[in-house]
Parts: structure tokens; C-alpha cells; sequence
């Protein structure tokens, strides 16, 4: 098939100048794990902290760009179900791509994404996938290798780009490599897996995932699952493995996938919580660098971003040194969903002008950052908003004027709930709550998303008012405008402490991206500042009664606005 290719940057002088990796830049979660261990919820009522690093020198005439798609993270099991079985599959997906985008930029009933995030769909014994029994093959709840080229095919007609779950840190205990490798001392994939007596360690510690103990006996010796006992870590000082995995990437690669997201990036060293520190990070990172120059060889523009949970810049920062395009940004979600929920300005822009420094410094200027609001690890973004629907505009609002690559967590678009353990918030995606689309998946009973609990997409897809509207209002500005698809981020002083209000530049356009928090109307003065001119003219509003009046921008309730 005719492989898909991604936006390239420009060459961009470096703006930065040299300082020191600083911590903390944004308040976030702390930890981090692949299912089923349970994760922290971030705390939305705090407050952003504001980073202590010196600020970004001036810059050169020219920005450093981030040409960016809008991802969808789908969890297969739950998304649509093509064969009445009651589980999600790839027809499935397939079925519902023209809700995702239908490939024609003159309709306006599709949500307009670009790309779409697979969660695992490798043969696994557990619900959820990131278990692997075998990495060249597709789940037989979801389908068959040709049904995934197929899916790639169709995506492709549509300008999607797929990229999809990459579960490299550990296999399942059911997988072939770890049966023999516990069976047999003596085998030669003995070493493929981290055995405590074998390399003359005390099998104690705690588990760098926050999990208890990353120890579990097996055959009267101790294998390292830094995660779960069914989840055994891979030993990455074995060449054997890295090669393994390198092939395993080139594969996916091969049959036309646009990349990968990483799952537990940092945690391919980092196992035990003494294991923390700069030496174990510079490991993870050249093995991340040797796996991305071994992707260069299929598809240099192979998108790859990294699950590095963690709330600091300066962890995040190494991997993107020649190895991952994006790291998610746990912080920024959590300070976007603070921002809505207290209906309060909290100066992102200022934090991620910062933050962008910093990995323009260490990328070269080739990084893209990967923003969501929640993901499948954290309670959905609504059940954190209080049910509040007004909030989970602005906050959507938010995510999507932001720079970088956003990721929608399926059913975020139409206000879907959900709270820990995990089924429930990976439950089945709600197409009506009538019942009558036959697709609707079945595997997982509905508790946050029952009856009338979430209008499904059908009653949504009419209402020029429902969130799923507003997400397509988002979207399609996002698509036009390319301060908001490509552009850097620039703090603006609001003066109003319910309003939100940044500056998104390239090199040939700008515009001010300006959120009324509050359920107030609210009133902003966008006089010229610092030398530059104003901005006079309302290019986008989501309420018709937005209005200038020479330097006064009059803002109805929840309302998001961008100007020139």
C-alpha cells in the first residue's frame, strides 16, 4: 500500500539557550503503569505550578513549528462490534471511520480527526491487550492480520494516520519466550527475562511502578514483573531481545502503520524505585535511540510517542533526543482540567513556553508535543468535571487551540463517564443510549454510561449545542487555521483572572486564542501590547454574540474565541 507520510518540520534556528534541565514544570501524575494496576487520579482542583527556570532567550524572526494531526485513542473491545458477538473489532473500526473523518473537508458530520491511537491489539489472555502472547498477529476477538491491512487501507483513503500500541517493557507469562525461559534453566531464552537468582540478586525492592514488590516466584525462582506477576519484564541488556524488538517495529512498520505510542517508556531500566536517576534514564534512552534509528531504516517519518508519566520536563526532555517525536504530557491535562473545572486562568502558556525551550533545546527543534485531557489510565475527563457540560467544552476548548498532536480518548468527544477500576473507564462506546445501533459492544456491563446517564452520538450528532458539536466546531478551526494546526505558543496577559488567553504564531500567521472560563459574561481588553499590533477582528467564536468594540472583547459564558 502507499505508506502515509507525516508533516516534516523546518529547519529552525535553536532559540534556546543552554540552561539547566529543571523539574516540575507542570503539576502531573505521579508514577505510572500499564493496566491493571490501579494509577493515582490527577487532582484537577490543583493549581498549576509555575516552573522555576530562567526564561527562553529572544527569538530569531522565525518559530519553531509544530505541524500537528488531532489523534483518537480507541480501545477496540469497546469501540463497535461488527459481528453481534458483543466485543469491538477491526471491521468494526472500519464501519465507524467516516465518523472519524470521511475524507471530504466540505461536510461537517464528522468529528475531522487525523489519526487514530490503536490500544493493543495483540493476542493477549487479559481483556485489555498489554499482555502480549504474540507480536506479529492480531487478537482473534478483533480480527485477522488481513482485516488490520484492510483497516490501514481504508484509513488511508481518508487521510488517517494509524499508529498503535508498542508493549515492549514485558510479554505475558503466557507468551511462548517466558514458558520456555521459566521451564528450563538451561535454555537459550533464558536471559530473555530478568531472574533474580540467576544474576545474583536479592529478589527485594519496590517496584519502580509504584506496584509493591516487582518479584514473583516461579519454579522455586524469582522473575522480575515490575507491573503484575502476569507480566514479566523483558531483559534489554540481551542484544537477542532489543533485536527482537527492532524486527518486531519494523514489521508493523512494513505493513503500513504510521508508528507507534510506547508504553512504559521509562521502564525498560527503570524497575526498582532505587533505580531512579540520570544513569538508568540515559540507558532507557539509547535503547530508544537505537530502536528509533532501526525504524529510520522502514519509515523515517514514523511517528513515535512515549508514555513517560512523570511530572517533570527534565525526565521527559532525554527521550526527545533522537528518539521519541513526542512524550505525553501528563501535566498539561491535569492543568487543563484544574483550568476548567475552577473556571480559573492558570498561565499555561507561560509554563509551556518554557517547557518548548527546553525540548526545541535537546530535539533540535524537531519535537511535537502530544497533549490529551485523560486517557486509559485515569478517570474519564466528565466523571473529574463533575458531570459538568459546560466545563468539559472549555476544557476541550483548551486541549484543542493548544500546540502539538491532541489525543481524544473515545467517548471524551460526546462526554462519556467513567471512574476507576479500569473496565469501567474503557467501557463500551455509547453510538445511541436508545439501544438501537446494532454495533453497540456488550462485553463490559454499563455503570457510568447507562440510560440516560450520556447522550449517545446519534442524539448528539443534531444538536448544534451538544459537546460532540462543539468537539467538531474544534477540530474543523484546527484544520483551517494553521496557527492553531502548526503553531508555537505565546503567554497574553488576560488581565481577567476567569480568562484564558495565549498567542499561537508560525512563521507567516498568528492569531489570539482567548476561553472565558467562567459562567459570567466577561469583558478583555486586546489592545496592542509590547510594541505589536492589536488584535481587532473575531475570526472564530463558538457563542454568535462575542463582539469587539475597538479594544474590548465582550465574552458570553463558556466561551471560546479566536482572533487576528
Amino acid at each position: 500500500m502507499v505508506h502515509k507520510k507525516r508533516s516534516t518540520r523546518k529547519a529552525v534556528p535553536l532559540w534556546l539557550a543552554s540552561f539547566a534541565l529543571a523539574g516540575g514544570l507542570l503539576a502531573g501524575c505521579s508514577g505510572g503503569a500499564t493496566p491493571p494496576q490501579e494509577e493515582a487520579v490527577p487532582k484537577a482542583t490543583q493549581e498549576t505550578k509555575q516552573p522555576d527556570i530562567p526564561a527562553p532567550a529572544p527569538q530569531e524572526n522565525k518559530v519553531d513549528e509544530q505541524p500537528s494531526d488531532v489523534y483518537y485513542e480507541i480501545f477496540v473491545r469497546s469501540f463497535y462490534d461488527s459481528d453481534g458477538d458483543g466485543i469491538g473489532d477491526l471491521k468494526g473500526v472500519i464501519e465507524k471511520l467516516d465518523y472519524l473523518n470521511d475524507g471530504n473537508p466540505d461536510t461537517s458530520d464528522d468529528l475531522g480527526v487525523t489519526g487514530i491511537w490503536l490500544m493493543p491489539i495483540n493476542p493477549s489472555p487479559s481483556y485489555h491487550g498489554y499482555d502480549v502472547t504474540d507480536y506479529r498477529s492480531i487478537h482473534p476477538d478483533y480480527g485477522t492480520l488481513e482485516d488490520f491491512k484492510t483497516l490501514l487501507a481504508e484509513a488511508d483513503k481518508r487521510g488517517i494516520k494509524i499508529i498503535m500500541d508498542l508493549v515492549v517493557n514485558h510479554t505475558s507469562t503466557e507468551h511462548p519466550w517466558f514458558k520456555e525461559s521459566a521451564a528450563d534453566q538451561a535454555s537459550t531464552i533464558r536471559d530473555w527475562y530478568i531472574w533474580a537468582e540467576d544474576q545474583g540478586k536479592a529478589p527485594s525492592g519496590s517496584s519502580a511502578a509504584g506496584s509493591g514488590s516487582p518479584w514473583h516466584e516461579m519454579n522455586g525462582a524469582h522473575y522480575m514483573g515490575t507491573f503484575w506477576g502476569g507480566m514479566p519484564d523483558l531483559n534489554f541488556d540481551n542484544p537477542k531481545v532489543r533485536e527482537e524488538m527492532k524486527d518486531i517495529g519494523k514489521f508493523w512498520l512494513e505493513l503500513g502503520v504510521d508508528g507507534f505510542r510506547i508504553d512504559a517508556a521509562k521502564h525498560i531500566y527503570e524497575d526498582l524505585m532505587s533505580d531512579k536517576g540520570e544513569a538508568t534514564t540515559a540507558k532507557n534512552t539509547a535503547w530508544w535511540q537505537e530502536f528509533r534509528t532501526s525504524m529510520n531504516e522502514v519509515d523515517p517519518d514514523a511517528y513515535i510517542v512515549g508514555e513517560i508519566w512523570d511530572n517533570s520536563a527534565a525526565v521527559i526532555a532525554p527521550y526527545l533526543d533522537n528518539a521519541f517525536d513526542s512524550g505525553f504530557n501528563f501535566g498539561l491535562g491535569e492543568s487543563i482540567v484544574g483550568a476548567a473545572l475552577n473556571e480559573k486562568d492558570n498561565n499555561l502558556a507561560f509554563t509551556l513556553e518554557r517547557m518548548y525551550g527546553l525540548f526545541s533545546q535537546v530535539s533540535g527543534g524537531k519535537f511535537t508535543d502530544a497533549t490529551f485531557l485523560t486517557n486509559h489510565d485515569m478517570n474519564r475527563v466528565m466523571s473529574q468535571l463533575n458531570n459538568d457540560e459546560n466545563h468539559a467544552k472549555m476544557a476541550a476548548g483548551i486541549l484543542l487551540t493548544m500546540p502539538g498532536n491532541p489525543f481524544i480518548y473515545y467517548g471524551e468527544e460526546i462526554g462519556m463517564k467513567g471512574a476507576k477500576p479500569d473496565e469501567q473507564i474503557r467501557e463500551p462506546m455509547i453510538w445511541s443510549n436508545t439501544g438501537s445501533d446494532k454495533g453497540q459492544t456488550t462485553w463490559e456491563p454499563l455503570k457510568h454510561n447507562r440510560g440516560d446517564a450520556v447522550q449517545g452520538v446519534e442524539q448528539q450528532m443534531g444538536d448544534a449545542n451538544s459537546l460532540l458539536s462543539r468537539y467538531r466546531t474544534l477540530i474543523s478551526w484546527r484544520n483551517e487555521m494553521p496557527a492553531l494546526q502548526n503553531g508555537t505558543i505565546e503567554s497574553y496577559a488576560s488581565g481577567n483572572a476567569q480568562v484564558m488567553a495565549y498567542v499561537r504564531r508560525t512563521n507567516d500567521n498568528q492569531a489570539l486564542v482567548v476561553h472565558n472560563l467562567s459562567g459570567k459574561e466577561q469583558t478583555v481588553d486586546v489592545a496592542s501590547k509590547n510594541g505589536e499590533s492589536g488584535f481587532s477582528s473575531l475570526l472564530r467564536t463558538t457563542d454568535d454574540s462575542a463582539a469587539v468594540n475597538g479594544s474590548s472583547l465582550t465574552l458570553p459564558p463558556y466561551t471560546t474565541v479566536v482572533m487576528e
